[in-house]
């Protein structure tokens, strides 16, 4: 059958694949020997920077075109010469050794991949990759979806709020400070995620530099490594084994499924206030709701944009919790669920699409807000018994207990004719009685 959409086991690149092409650079097949080609013609590069060896003015300037406009093509060929090599990254040496060839370097050809192990192209490539996605992709994405929640707590700061704590009416809010809420969560764990560094391995077969160090005693090759990675915009991890660690890579998909867990529990409140009619939406003329019941529209950008940040949620639980742990210098199962990290990139794409969209429906219901809010005057007992208590007066709270709990309707006259028998004073009881649930929300801390 022939590849397309369509056909496509996965709806990443099946029915959601134009979402996310821009992942593709990073994540494909095609991405990660773009990346391996990328590490190795730096290696070779930073050899001749420190005058270790002398490529020439030409094998030079090929290598930097060849690692800034790789191609499709290009790529093909490597992948020919895999299925002679089985084995990925040496097909890439091959590749890097003929093209040295056809540019009058072939002196130069056993240089390429000189005392590394694939894991040094590996750890560094993918790493790098995934740094560019997140500085390219994921975090503008994620950085513009807080910055529209923002300015909906702006526009919203001053709309009262009916609160419910364990689904029942309770305190008012305002409507902005209940997304603020999500802003500052989602900013919270963002400093947190910029704060992992993205770290390489780079130091032989098994960390030491073993072979580099025996061709080259008198060269620093700690040194060197740590210069080279650092070009590249990593971190070096001093002490490996085969592998890198995996830890730091890990506390970031850690982060990711944190803020996924924000964004389920905003999608299930916005959801919850659709239902509530607190929100209506916008339609689209053509567009149905449901097959059966023509009045219906659906919050169904809200509801996809929850069940891709569980799916993404489910493998960034599984990469993280696997990738930490290798049998002793190395087992191969990292490199088979390193080439699924895009997958949980891309459902939280996809998922972030759909908020964004879902957002830009949806419009204020005030009039059903305030409705709300003038059917549920219970909920300023709690601002009475306060006021109540300051003053002293014996046992408020189970006096305002006794009229309020489990009662059918509590009104506004209700209340005003319990104030008017207290036995308070007059500026107490007008006091009491300007409180209404519109006006009684509190303080909210300034939007930063």
């Amino acid at each position: 059958m022939e590849h397309s959409p369509l056909t496509a086991l996965s709806p990443v690149d099946g029915r959601y694949c134009s979402q996310v092409e821009p992942l593709k650079e990073y994540f494909s097949e095609f991405g990660l020997i773009k990346y391996r080609i990328h590490i190795e013609a730096a290696y070779l590069l930073f050899l001749e920077k420190k005058k270790i060896i002398k490529l020439g003015a030409k094998p030079a300037q090929h290598l930097r075109r060849l690692s800034e406009s790789f191609t499709i093509e290009q790529a093909m060929v490597i992948k020919e010469m895999e299925r002679t090599t089985n084995h990925d990254v040496k097909a890439v040496e091959y590749f890097l050794k003929q093209e040295l060839d056809n540019f009058g370097a072939a002196s130069l050809r056993e240089w390429v991949h000189f005392g590394l192990t694939s894991q040094d192209i590996n750890n560094t490539a993918i790493p790098l990759a995934w740094k560019h996605a997140m500085e390219n992709e994921y975090l503008p994405a994620l950085l513009n979806l807080n910055t529209e929640l923002r300015l909906l707590a702006e526009r919203f700061m001053d709309i009262p709020l009916l609160a419910r704590t364990h689904g029942q009416p309770a305190s008012p809010t305002k409507l902005g400070k209940e997304f603020m809420v999500f802003v500052e969560r989602i900013q919270n764990q963002i400093e947190q995620f910029i704060g992992v560094p993205f770290s390489a391995k780079f130091g032989g077969a098994t960390g030491n530099f073993n072979a580099h160090h025996v061709a080259f005693p008198h060269i620093n090759w700690i040194k060197f490594g740590n210069e080279f990675i650092d070009s590249l915009g990593l971190v070096r991890q001093q002490h490996t084994t085969q592998i890198e660690h995996y830890d730091q890579l890990a506390a970031q998909f850690d982060a990711m499924r944190r803020i996924n867990t924000i964004l389920i529990d905003f999608a299930r409140d916005i959801w919850t206030y659709i239902s509530l009619e607190y929100f209506l939406q916008k339609t689209k003329k053509g567009e149905v709701g449901s097959s059966a019941m023509p009045h219906k529209v659906n919050p169904i950008d809200f509801e996809n944009a929850e069940g891709n940040l569980g799916v993404a949620n489910a493998l960034l639980e599984h990469l993280s919790a696997k990738l930490p742990i290798s049998r002793l210098q190395r087992d191969l199962t990292d490199s088979t669920v390193l080439r699924n990290i895009g997958v949980p990139v891309a459902h939280t794409l996809i998922a972030l699409r759909s908020l964004e969209k879902g957002i830009n429906k949806l419009v204020l219901n005030d009039t059903k807000i305030y409705e709300d809010l003038d059917q549920n005057w219970a909920v300023v007992a709690e601002a009475i018994q306060t006021i109540l208590r300051r003053e002293n007066y014996p046992e408020p709270y189970e006096a305002l207990k006794a009229l309020t709990r489990g009662q059918q309707r509590i009104t506004k006259q209700t209340l005003h004719k319990f104030i008017d028998a207290l036995s308070v004073k007059s500026a107490v009881k007008k006091e009491l009685k300007q409180i209404t649930p519109h006006n009684y929300t509190g303080v909210q801390a300034p939007f930063r």
